[in-house]
């Protein structure tokens, strides 16, 4: 269970969400409402006040590296600090496995970042976050520059995700992904966020 409650930051908040093992938020709003920023606040990578608790455990008690591999943010368009692929993965079989579920394969590992995609590196990304077994996932907007075969693999992965006790608080533009995702949806304006049927 990722509680939150009370979370504000810059542009952002109060907010409260509650959200179980296994369940979806999914989060619309217009552009500059705050929706990265949520996600980077819940993250803990922008200044932020409130409670945020995951199984019971304090957010405030645990170090940002340990609660970041616990709740992985992937960012839109996703940063990459060596040359090749496959220097972001150390476990190489993994990442494989976690590739060809979204339509790459092994061959992705050897390629260099600059020849990459803004859809393979939001594809590449993803799989990096989920390396670490995350218990919640951050995503934003994560196949927005993905095609319709593409984002049925990405939608495939998180459902199988969601089966196994992970939860995910997506942002998207996509009424229909929420659906397909079986979310509980949220809109953020202003900063302020409201859950919506």
């Amino acid at each position: 269970m990722l509680s939150i409650r009370n979370l504000t930051g810059t542009g952002i908040g109060p907010i409260a969400l509650k959200l179980a093992g296994g369940e979806v938020a999914a989060i619309t709003g217009p552009s500059g409402a705050g929706k990265s920023l949520l996600l980077r606040a819940i993250a803990d990578l922008d200044p932020n006040d409130g409670e945020i608790m995951l199984d019971g455990e304090e957010r405030l008690k645990m170090s940002a590296p340990s609660w970041r591999a616990q709740v992985a943010y992937v960012a839109s368009e996703t940063s990459w600090w060596a040359e090749r692929v496959g220097d972001h993965f150390e476990d190489k079989r993994a990442a494989t496995q976690l590739l060809e579920q979204v339509g790459l394969g092994e061959s992705a590992l050897d390629w260099s970042i600059p020849r990459v995609s803004t859809g393979e590196k939001q594809r590449l990304g993803l799989a990096r976050s989920l390396m670490g077994k995350p218990r919640v996932l951050l995503l934003d907007e994560p196949t927005s520059a993905l095609d319709a075969a593409n984002r049925e693999l990405v939608e495939q992965l998180l459902t199988g995700r969601l089966g196994e006790g992970t939860s995910i608080i997506i942002v998207t533009h996509d009424p229909e992904q929420a659906k397909r995702l079986k979310a509980k949806r949220y809109h953020l304006e202003a900063g302020l966020l409201e859950a919506t049927p």
